[in-house]
């Protein structure tokens, strides 16, 4: 269903992806790890269409695709995206953010509400909240809402930056076991940005590492099990050493009289 083929995004001098080939079919779910400033979330706008890829192409089910303008609105609907710092309009109450895409299609409200609400639990949130405005929520609420409104389309695509990042571990199982559902149910087509290792095996059916906007390994989960690429063990295993660099700590202990 994705194919991204030798995609380069560039901003000025910055390579921030670079020959990326990526594919994925229809109903299959892939975490895309990687360090922070790998190019995931660049790569996740290049396929929702806010950025054109300065090289390459991207296909969807083999069309291909330019940015959100240039393509047509039905294959545009068919896409839902969870963006990292959730993008939520702070003007609207949380329903209006869930349904602002039902609304926009021309939906009324009542029944749009309707649907908002009936999603919060699926997020983990009560139907309580609807009412409230973002910056009522916690980090962790707003990211939910997001992920909310990414889903209340039914999109059989789903573009996802980091659907558990400050969430407790028991709440981000429940959100993974939400998105594998949507895969195995829906036949939903999943690319997750993620920095969350636990059960990663289980949650998703395929792994991609980026690492200084390049492509250093994809296979499925059961190959990420054994692989000694270095880069992937590396992430999987929190390991200090390997080929991507942690930040070195100049703070020394110092004697206090």
């Amino acid at each position: 269903m994705l194919q991204v083929e030798a995609v380069t995004k560039t901003f000025d001098d910055l390579v921030a992806l670079d020959k990326v080939d990526l594919s994925l079919k229809q109903g299959r779910s892939l975490a895309l790890i990687g360090p922070a400033a790998a190019g995931k979330s660049v790569l996740l706008k290049c396929l929702v269409g806010l950025y054109a890829p300065s090289e390459g192409v991207i296909r969807i089910d083999g069309q291909e695709v330019g940015t959100a303008a240039q393509r047509p609105k039905a294959l545009s609907h068919r896409i839902g995206m969870l963006f990292q710092q959730n993008a939520l309009f702070d003007s609207l109450t949380v329903w209006e953010n869930i349904a602002f895409r039902l609304m926009a299609d021309g939906l009324g409200r009542r029944a749009a509400r309707a649907q908002a609400e009936a999603l919060l639990p699926k997020v983990g949130l009560p139907e309580e909240n609807a009412i409230l405005t973002p910056a009522d929520l916690s980090g962790g609420m707003q990211k939910r809402v997001g992920l909310a409104r990414a889903i209340a389309t039914d999109p059989d695509i789903l573009l996802l930056d980091n659907p558990t990042a400050g969430l407790d571990p028991i709440l981000a199982a429940k959100i993974d076991r939400m998105i594998k559902g949507l895969v195995d149910k829906k036949g939903a087509t999943v690319i997750s940005v993620t920095g969350n290792m636990v059960n990663i095996h289980e949650a998703y059916d395929e792994i991609a590492v980026l690492h200084e906007g390049c492509l250093r390994w994809h296979g499925n989960s059961e190959q990420a099990r054994e692989d000694q690429n270095p880069w992937l063990r590396q992430l999987l295993e929190g390991r200090r050493d390997g080929p991507i660099e942690t930040i070195q700590s100049d703070i020394s202990i110092c004697e206090t009289v």
